[in-house]
This record gives structure tokens, sequence and C-alpha cells, in this order.
């Protein structure tokens, strides 16, 4: 899958009124988890998925993935859930591709064994019966692009960025079932373009291309076309509800709106939402690529691949010999 940078850790500050350093906090562990939250006047509930890692702009652990794919199997088992809606802790990015130590020593065999461990975790996300929703501030890239493709609704703030920028970082591979959905959902040209430039998307393309339904501003205010999000009966993504009361305002924009979202969701027909999402499934289905373990093998196994951990790791750039 692949990576852009992560935040290195932020040097402790020595404690008020101590004459010694302050005792580092261990850092949270890196996870995926969810909650279950009733959407008010639907029947229905909403699985609030998270994913933390902060101190790396929630950059995907191997664990994490295995995370992700136990949380969707309980959700999928969670017979009130209508809607779910997939978010990055700490609002600075959705995910910002793999943890690059994970890959230290990796073989051409290590690299196949990795894309089928996430690709289990991506493929699950996109089988949940119930609409998903991404709610993107800052990065979805590498992993988290992947997972962003799974979803079926994505909305963003003007800050994120969208991309697999793996050509110019790290040397690896993207796997194809990723690559048909962003042609999909971006367009072949525009997944190209990134892709083999390894330049990162805005979320104004990202919007105008399709693959993104809405920008809202971090402070309530709409980025997209200007319309609030007016659906197709006439009603605004932004307006209160149908019984004429005026919506509790979430803590941030992007919250709020992707609040009203879930409870328009949630009040639709469980049995037709989960058709839908069969349906869009099987429409994907039909230019299914299959295997590419040749591909990961020719990747994960090179010696560029090992380079270019090497330089991410030691803040350089690397220097590709193609084999």
């Amino acid at each position: 899958m692949s990576v852009e940078e992560t935040a290195a850790p932020e040097p402790q500050r020595p404690q008020e009124g101590t004459d010694g350093p302050e005792r580092p906090e261990p850092p949270p562990s890196p996870s995926v988890t969810w909650r279950e939250e009733e959407v008010p006047g639907t029947g229905g509930s909403v699985a609030r998925i998270t994913l933390a890692n902060p101190r790396l702009h929630n950059a995907l652990t191997l664990e994490m993935y295995d995370q992700l794919h136990r949380a969707c199997e309980e959700i999928d088992a969670a017979p009130r859930v209508r809607v779910a809606v997939l978010r990055g802790a700490g609002g600075r990015a959705l995910a910002a591709g793999t943890d690059i130590r994970e890959f230290r020593g990796f073989t051409g065999t290590d690299g196949v064994a990795y894309e089928r461990r996430v690709g289990r975790a991506v493929t699950r996300l996109a089988a949940l019966r119930m609409p998903v929703v991404a709610a993107v501030e800052g990065p979805a890239v590498g992993g988290g692009l992947a997972l962003t493709a799974c979803c079926d609704i994505v909305v963003c703030t003007p800050d994120a960025v969208f991309g697999a920028p793996i050509a110019r970082t790290l040397g690896n591979c993207l796997a194809p079932a990723v690559v048909a959905r962003l042609h999909a959902s971006l367009g072949r040209a525009r997944t190209q373009r990134a892709l083999l430039t390894a330049e990162l998307i805005t979320a104004r393309e990202a919007y105008e291309a399709g693959f993104v339904t809405e920008i809202v501003d971090r402070d309530g205010g709409d980025e997209g076309d200007g319309s609030g999000g007016t659906d197709n009966d006439g009603g605004s993504g932004g307006s209160s509800p149908d019984d004429g009361t005026e919506a509790e305002p979430a803590p941030d924009g992007l919250g709020a709106y992707v609040d009203r979202l879930i409870a328009r969701i949630a009040g639709g027909a469980p049995l037709t939402l989960a058709a839908l999402k069969e349906a869009d499934r099987r429409v994907l289905a039909a230019s299914e690529p299959g295997p590419a373990d040749d591909l990961y093998e020719l990747c994960y196994g090179s010696r560029d691949f090992g380079e270019g951990v090497a330089a991410f790791l030691g803040k350089r750039a690397p220097e590709w010999e193609g084999r």
C-alpha cells in the first residue's frame, strides 16, 4: 500500500515546579476502535470507527489493519447499525499511510504477506453491509487512500490531500484492486497522473473529480459547489431535521455536517441500503483485476525497496538503481 511522511515525536519539556525533567508518559498504543451511537429519530445507530496513531499522523501498523478487520466483523454483527463513519484521531490526518518501521528487513515474500494482510482489512471495510462515510482531515495517503476509496461517501476539510507517492518515497507497490477503485472514483487519467508523478491530489481536485462529495470548512462552511449539499428531493445537507427542530451543532463544522449526513442515511430503509451497497460491489467486481503476487515480489523484494525504507527512515532522498 504505501505511505507518506510521519511526524517525529515531540520532545519532552521539563515539568514546572520540579528540579528534573518531566517523566514522559508512554505514548498511547496505535489502535483502531469503534463505538456505536444511537441516531435520534431513526430507530438505528451509527458505528464510528477511529484510526488512532496521532503521533505519526495516524500511520497504520499491521496490528491496526487487523483491528480494523475485527471492527468491521463486529459492526456487521450489530443489528441496529445503519451507517458507519471512518475518521482519524486528532483532527490532523485520516491516515498518513503505513508506519515505515513495519518494513525494515522486508523480503519479497514478506511483501506478499503484507499486501494480503492489508488487503484483507481493506476488502472487509468495503464489504460492510451499511453505507460508510469517510470524514477526512489532512492526509489520506497510501493505506489511508485505500481505505478512503472503499467508502461510499467522502467528505473532507479544505486541507485534505489524497494520493500514494510511493514512486518517490519507498519504491513499493499499490494493490491492483485499489487502483481499480481509484479508476472508478477518480478517473483513470487523474489516478495514473497522481501515481506516476507521486503527486498528491488536493481536496478541490478530488471534489471536481467526484471522489469527494463535499468540502466542509472546520468552522462549518461548505466549500463544495455552494449548494450546501442539496439532495435530489430539495432538502439541504445543511438544513434542520424534517420535523422542523433545530439540529444540535457538533463541536466542529465537519462533525456537524457528518452528523446531518448520518441522520439522513440512517433514516433510510435498511434493506435498500444494503442492496444498494451490494449492487455497487457487483459493478466494481466486474473489473476485478485478479492476483498480483508477482508485482509484490518484484517491488518488495528489490534492492530499491530496501533503499527506499532506509532513505525514508534516514530522512534523505533515495538513490534508485532499478533492481
